[in-house]
Formats: structure tokens, C-alpha cells, sequence
């Protein structure tokens, strides 16, 4: 096998058994490797049932980024796979990706199509994307399943949830910053990517059902609005350079605008404002700046790009 699968987990119970037994529906012999951030719900205990995952344990939640990081350090392969513990994979998954990977040389990732698992007609992630006005999107969140999804292209970053990454790129560009936590750290991860001149491709033939919200609770809470406010100013100031966050800032202010004012509609709006002064803090005072990707003009026309689909990714938020 070219691939490991790294399933990061924390009081994952309810769905960690179906989602092995899924992946070695579909491939009996891939390497696993289940890294635990201190789960109390026995969850760790089941996974004695399958001696052929491997298991990195931790004492306490150390978050997403730290225990993917743990698992792609471990793995012995070209390829590594992750997988959120509340995905199940339907038969070809794996091969799906591997082939993605394959033949796209200049391809750092890869990810799935994800489904709904309540409801799978509906989509779930068919790529994530980012735009000027410092969103970052699940494209075709919600929405029925059609042909529209249903045919492989680039993407801005591969959804985290169920992706496929080169480990060659990885040793180069660096791993997941651990900085996040959770939350917007494969969009940044796919930003770097980008900068250096990788792509990052969906491929629909790798098909995955996901719970959502499975740890952290439902789409809007506060964990999750602290995290992802926090996080999303740390993505502009550490993969912008000036000139590009002056150039984007006539986008950038009413769209962190109008996501304030949503924030206060659902009772959070302090939290999340409180948040994007975090990712300030988290910046200039909490050691961000040294994880600042420095600018370099061998890589000037990839910022050309990513410039140009951060205004056009604004029309497809709205339109596509």
C-alpha cells in the first residue's frame, strides 16, 4: 500500500467503529493509525477489536492539528489519507484518491465527495474554498446532489474530513500548524500549498457519508464561533503579504462586517468579535509571526492566482 489513513479522535464512540469497518470494507489491508486526543467515552477501548490499527495516545485534547500531525509523522508511506472519525467510505474510496494523485504530479491534495449522512442526498463539502471577503466555504454545502458535483477540478484546499496528501510536498511545505487548533487549518494548509505552486483537486469518485458536528456539537456553537473567528484573521495576516491584505481590504472589512452582524442574529456576536481579537493577539503576540509565510517573487505569479480566485471565489459563494 502507497497510503496510511490517519483518523484523529476525541469521544468519537458513536461512529469510530463504522468508519473502520467502512475503510477496511474497502481496503482489508491499509495501514490505519488512530491517534486519540484523551477520549473518556471507551472509545479507546474499542478499538481492541482491531489489532491491525495502529494507536497513538494522548492524554488530554491537544486538538486536530497536533494529533494529525502525530499520525503523518508516523506514517511509513507516500501517501496519507485523513479522515474524520465520524465519515463512513463507500467501496473505491481509497483507489479514488491514490489515482487523483497519481496522475497529477503537480497535486498536493486531493479531497473526497462528502455526503450528508442523514441525509445523503445532499451534499455536505465538494471542495473547500476562499474568498476576498475572508470566508472560507464548504462548496455545495446543502445542496441536492447533482452532476454538477460529479466531475473532478481544482479546488482552493481539500476538505481535511476525508483528503488524500502527498507527504513528499508535506515534508517541504511544512505539516498542519498547530496554532489553529481546529478549525480553517486546511484551508490555510491548502493556502500554503498554493503559494508554492501545488494544486489541490476534488475527486468525486471517493465518496464518504459525514455526520458533522459529531464532537464540537451543532453548526453554530460557541467553540466552534471562537475557534473559527479567532483562526480566520490569523489565515489572512500569516499567508498575505501586506500588499495583498491592502489590496483585499476594501472586501475584507464588510465582509467581517456582515458576518458580525449574523453573529450577534444567533446570540454570539461578542463571542465572535472577541474571537477575531484573538487571531490579532494570536498573531502578534502569541508567536503567529513566526509561522508568517515569507514572501518570495519566485513565487509572485502564484499569488497572482490565488489573488485572482479569491475575487472570483466571491461570485461563486453567491452564484454557483
Amino acid at each position: 500500500m502507497k497510503t496510511t489513513i490517519v483518523i484523529p479522535n476525541y469521544n468519537g464512540i458513536e461512529y469510530l467503529i463504522p468508519c473502520l469497518d467502512s475503510i477496511f470494507a474497502d481496503e482489508p489491508s491499509i495501514p490505519v493509525l488512530v491517534v486519540d486526543n484523551g477520549s473518556q467515552d471507551g472509545s479507546q477501548e474499542q478499538l481492541r477489536k482491531y489489532p491491525q490499527v495502529d494507536v497513538i495516545r494522548f492524554p488530554e485534547n491537544r486538538g486536530f492539528c497536533v494529533a494529525v500531525n502525530a499520525g503523518i509523522k508516523a506514517a511509513k508511506t507516500d501517501y496519507v489519507i485523513l479522515l474524520n472519525n465520524d465519515v463512513m467510505v463507500e467501496k473505491g474510496f481509497c483507489r479514488a484518491l491514490e489515482k487523483a494523485l497519481d496522475e497529477n504530479p503537480k497535486a498536493f491534495s486531493a479531497g473526497a465527495q462528502m455526503r450528508m449522512m442523514k441525509n445523503p442526498d445532499y451534499m455536505d463539502n465538494a471542495g473547500d474554498y476562499y474568498c476576498a471577503l475572508g470566508w472560507a466555504y464548504d462548496y455545495g454545502k446543502g445542496r441536492k446532489v447533482g452532476e454538477k458535483y460529479q466531475s473532478p477540478r481544482k479546488v482552493f484546499a481539500a476538505c481535511a474530513g476525508a483528503a488524500i496528501y502527498r507527504k513528499s510536498i508535506l515534508d517541504e511545505i511544512g505539516l498542519f500548524d498547530e496554532m489553529h487548533f481546529a478549525y480553517l487549518e486546511d484551508v490555510d494548509m491548502g493556502y500554503r500549498a498554493r503559494i508554492f505552486g501545488y494544486q489541490n483537486l476534488y475527486e468525486p469518485k471517493a465518496l464518504v457519508y459525514h455526520a458533522g458536528s459529531s464532537v464540537s456539537g451543532s453548526k453554530y456553537n460557541e467553540f466552534k464561533t471562537n475557534l473559527s473567528s479567532r483562526n480566520s484573521i490569523y489565515l489572512i495576516v500569516k499567508n498575505m503579504p501586506l500588499l495583498q491584505i491592502l489590496i483585499n481590504l476594501p472586501f475584507l472589512l464588510p465582509g467581517f462586517l456582515v458576518k458580525t452582524i449574523f453573529f450577534y442574529s444567533k446570540k454570539m456576536g461578542r463571542l465572535y468579535v472577541k474571537g477575531l481579537a484573538k487571531g490579532f493577539h494570536m498573531y502578534f503576540r502569541e508567536g503567529g509571526r513566526n509561522h508568517k509565510i515569507p514572501f518570495r517573487w519566485k513565487h509572485f505569479r502564484n499569488y497572482l492566482t490565488i489573488q485572482w480566485e479569491l475575487w472570483i471565489n466571491v461570485l461563486r459563494r453567491f452564484f454557483c
